[in-house]
């Protein structure tokens, strides 16, 4: 395994001064992180041209959006400007998907930045207790998104046996995985389910394999208790949460012994939780949006960068249940305020479930929801059905249209799952 951490002269030399959510007065680090940037960096260099930095707490600069990087990538093709080095300096991409906007974030990183990266995942990896003997196995199709790649070659430098995976059916990762004998599976709390949905299909006892542990990201589901049972029962192994972002980097993981929440990794990312709407910081136990700097991603930094990502506010970087959604998931139905999870940590209750979309018709003037099941074979699914609609009226407050879908029709997904369709008229 690896002992020591790489030492670079660019992140190694100071540790930030901070606790909790908020921030009066700018650590070393920080301050040599604006030092490096502002002269070098030209998005920072405009984004904070005027304001005496040196003299501000973090909370007193203005926030970073998605919207704004896009904007600029769409105004200086293709990468933008927030590069702190010659573009030689360079060299690594990762885009995110752009599905949510139709654009792709693009991502450039120098070697520094990438073991930065790297760096943070030998800590989590000691959070989750791996050991000489485990052998990783990586679930998904390696692409221009971040992915599992920084957790791949950390297991790699690291020295951990890897079992990459990509360019397979699910079938075949899973003979793949018991043949050599995987203790450790990293994939998306969806790819979970849905491998041992395959499981099943074909005959194999997943009990029976020598996986400990599923690491998942991706999407909100590791911190979901009833997607959590699922998981851990159907292979009977222990489920640990992570989250990280493509612009952001891997920002937090479940430690081993501190379930049912995310640790943010308070050396390297400044977190603060605010209300997306008055842009206030928030106090601890309340339900706001996480606002992130990393301290040692210096290629493509990122200052108070918005998210999106809905937390609850915690003390010394703990998000109590992980992320619990997105700030533009939230489905107003009919006076109620509800969110995607909520939903899924429903529907999860019942075994018989296989997969579910939700369908949300914005075309009339009041929102409609359409709940999708499907159930494994020979399941009475009218006993299904009835009883998720009543648990949906009685828990969340509405009433959705729930109706049964024949075994197979429904998409699986590898990657992040995309169970929400919204149907809008012309004028939405």
């Amino acid at each position: 395994m690896r002992r020591s951490s790489p030492h670079y002269a660019d992140v190694s030399r100071i540790r930030p001064d901070f606790s909790g959510f908020g921030f009066r007065a700018l650590s070393e680090r920080w301050r040599e992180l604006l030092e490096l940037i502002v002269p070098r960096n030209p998005f920072y260099a405009q984004k904070l041209a005027g304001i005496p930095w040196p003299a501000l707490a973090l909370h007193e600069l203005p926030f970073t959006t998605k919207e704004e990087l896009l904007a600029d990538q769409r105004r200086h093709p293709p990468y933008g400007t927030n590069l702190t080095f010659p573009r030689d300096r360079y060299s690594r991409l990762h885009q995110t998907s752009g599905t949510t906007t139709g654009q792709p974030l693009r991502w450039l990183d120098t070697p520094e930045s990438w073991r930065w990266m790297l760096e943070c995942w030998h800590r989590y990896f000691d959070w989750m207790r791996l050991g000489p003997g485990d052998r990783l196995f990586f679930a998904f199709s390696f692409g221009p998104f971040l992915g599992f790649w920084t957790a791949f070659e950390a297991a790699v430098s690291g020295g951990w046996f890897v079992l990459p995976a990509g360019g397979m059916s699910s079938s075949a990762r899973l003979r793949f995985l018991l043949d050599h004998q995987a203790t450790v599976v990293f994939c998306t709390p969806t790819y979970a389910l849905h491998l041992a949905e395959v499981a099943q299909r074909d005959g194999l006892d997943l009990t029976q394999a020598a996986v400990r542990l599923l690491v998942v990201a991706g999407e909100p589901g590791g911190n979901i208790p009833e997607v959590r049972a699922r998981i851990e029962a159907a292979w009977q192994a222990r489920v640990i949460d992570h989250s990280g972002m493509t612009e952001i980097g891997p920002c937090a993981t479940e430690p081993w012994d501190r379930p049912g929440g995310l640790q943010i990794l308070t050396e390297e990312f400044l977190a603060e939780v605010i209300d997306p709407q008055t842009l206030q910081p928030l106090p601890a136990g309340s339900v706001g949006e996480l606002v992130l700097t990393n301290l040692g991603r210096l290629g493509s930094p990122l200052i108070r960068y918005r998210t999106g990502d809905l937390v609850r506010a915690g003390r010394d970087g703990w998000l109590q249940g992980g992320i619990l959604g997105r700030c533009d998931d939230m489905l107003h139905l009919r006076g109620n305020n509800v969110y995607p999870s909520a939903i899924e940590a429903i529907i999860r209750r019942w075994p018989e479930v296989a997969e579910f979309r939700l369908i949300l018709d914005l075309t009339n003037p009041l929102a409609d929801l359409r709940v999708e099941i499907e159930c494994v074979p020979n399941t009475d699914t009218s006993i299904v059905i009835d009883h998720i609609g009543k648990a949906l009226r009685d828990e969340l407050l509405f009433r959705a249209e729930v109706v049964a879908v024949p075994p197979g029709t429904l998409p699986r997904f590898e990657m992040k799952s995309r169970r929400l369709v919204v149907q809008k008229s012309d004028t939405h």
